[in-house]
């Protein structure tokens, strides 16, 4: 299990704090916010989410299947580039993705999160 979780590390690692078209700690924030609303406690973000993103980061969290190409319009319309607006997607997936890992985990050692 060790040699998975170390490969999630850095995926983790990559997408959240490597370089890109937005600033590390708006990735990060991102990815706190979605798995905040997929399930996991509240944890520190490191940055602000700028409140044209904040719905579609949420939305990402809860219901991803739910973004249509009027929500993308929107961002690109708000001044977002094809390639933030990628980036802040795939942040916010990884946030929600490993709150959902960490709650399975835990319900497979019967605890809960």
């Amino acid at each position: 299990m060790s040699r998975h979780m170390d490969l999630v590390q850095r995926l983790k690692d990559s997408v959240l704090r490597g370089r890109g078209a937005t600033a590390p700690a708006l990735r990060q924030a991102a990815a706190a916010r979605a798995a905040e609303v997929a399930g996991l406690p509240p944890g520190e973000a490191a940055g602000e989410i700028p409140a044209d993103l904040w719905s579609y980061v949420e939305t990402i969290g809860r219901h991803a299947y739910r973004i249509t190409e009027e929500d993308i319009a929107a961002l690109r319309q708000a001044g977002w580039s094809e390639d933030e607006i990628f980036e802040v997607s795939i942040s916010a997936a990884v946030g929600a993705g490993m709150s959902r890992l960490e709650r399975g985990l835990a319900a497979l050692r019967g605890g809960t999160r």
